[in-house]
């Protein structure tokens, strides 16, 4: 047994200090198919999804984007600690951030984005309006994620940072899905509208994030390759 399915302590969890962590499966072998993954590439994306600390509950990709959204603050401690220092950040979450957002609300005014009913390639806000954009492992269901990423930039104030995690492969370059088959990322057998995956991302997502017209972008890794938060600064 291993850290990630409750074997031994683990890495310092970046949200709530936690050692311990425990992993369910979440893949399916029709997904794994359809995104033509490796064994070793199925497992690391499985525990990003799966594997979750047992203090915070908060799996890999969670975590990650926690690290990276203390890391924009310039901020050493956990996440929950930095929290109750009372950042006052201006946030737009889109999309619930995976179980990190019954902690968002701390962090300072916050504005809940339900994609796809909001649509996030013409936010519904005026220009500048945050200081914080988190989404997670919501880019790969839109369909011009440029557009999206672009409109993140738009409703950030100068100087604002944009927080996200995406799926990533990092030993393959992004794709479209288009002209594939229709794969679905969510449950087995739930097809959703908005759980519909337009985009493969790999190990050049950060491109796009350049291509959109943010000027410092950074990447926080946790048990890498599995969680990775990618931060970008308007």
């Amino acid at each position: 047994m291993t850290w990630w399915d409750g074997g031994e302590e683990g890495p310092t969890c970046l949200v709530c200090a936690g050692r311990r962590y425990s992993q369910t499966r979440v893949l399916w072998t029709g997904l794994i198919d359809e995104w033509g993954l490796s064994q070793e590439e199925g497992t690391f994306i499985d525990r990003q999804q799966g594997v979750r600390c047992d203090g915070c509950n908060c799996n890999l990709r969670s975590i990650a984007l926690a690290g990276g959204i203390s890391d924009t603050a310039g901020s050493d401690s956990t996440f929950d600690a930095w929290l109750a220092t009372g950042p006052g950040l201006r946030t737009l979450e889109i999309n619930p951030a995976g179980d990190l957002t019954q902690r968002l609300e701390q962090i300072g005014p916050l504005v809940r984005a339900a994609f796809p009913k909001v649509d996030m390639a013409e936010l519904p806000y005026e220009s500048g309006s945050f200081d914080l954009v988190v989404h997670s492992d919501t880019l790969e269901h839109v369909p011009d994620p440029m557009i999206g990423l672009r409109e993140c930039r738009r409703v950030l104030a100068p100087g604002g940072w944009l927080a996200m995690t995406v799926p990533v492969v990092p030993g393959r370059m992004t794709r479209s899905r288009d002209g594939l088959p229709q794969s679905y990322h969510g449950g087995e057998g739930e097809e959703r509208g908005d759980h519909l995956v337009h985009t493969e991302f790999g190990a050049d997502v950060w491109a796009m994030l350049g291509e959109s017209g943010f000027e410092r972008l950074g990447a926080r890794a946790f048990a890498w390759p599995s969680g990775v938060c990618w931060t970008a600064r308007r």
